[in-house]
């Protein structure tokens, strides 16, 4: 087994902190490089910013603020990445994504851009109601990944 490249899936949850460690132990250990990424899904669009075009109809637009809201989370997302690199990654070769979108999907994108051959992530440990409704992105990674997942579980 050969692994190169690692991408870890990060977000300001101590579960990804605790699956960051991981990736970052096992990065060392096989002398690989990491890839951090972190998801900001676009803010969502309020029913009162809408445009009435004749041409395109009624059609949400993006306001102003919610432009502002967009980099505030940009802002967070590159801080969370600085910080796992600081805690983890000394000394090592880390790139850093930022994602938009759905995150999920956003981590399989970006596991295909980078070429990882590793995904590590963290899990909240849901089960139950809460997962139906929640949805589980670790699970959607597992299906659709083309290589290998590690969830990382969290205990306490």
């Amino acid at each position: 087994m050969t692994i190169k490249k690692i991408l870890i899936g990060i977000d300001d949850s101590k579960y990804a902190e605790h699956a960051a460690e991981y990736g970052f132990e096992i990065a060392r250990k096989f002398k690989a490089a990491v890839g951090l990424v972190n998801i900001v899904e676009p803010p969502m669009v309020s029913p009162m910013a809408a445009s009435n075009d004749p041409i395109l109809g009624t059609m949400p637009t993006m306001v102003v603020e919610d432009m502002d809201v967009l980099d505030i989370r940009k802002n967070q997302s590159a801080q969370i990445v600085d910080l796992a690199i600081k805690k983890f990654g000394a000394g090592m070769n880390v790139s850093h994504f930022t994602e938009f979108g759905s995150t999920a999907d956003g981590i399989i994108d970006c596991s295909k851009e980078f070429k990882a051959d590793l995904i590590v992530i963290g899990t909240h440990s849901r089960s139950g109601i809460d997962r139906l409704l929640m949805g589980s992105i670790a699970e959607h990674v597992v299906r659709h990944s083309d290589i290998p997942v590690l969830v990382v579980p969290f205990s306490q």
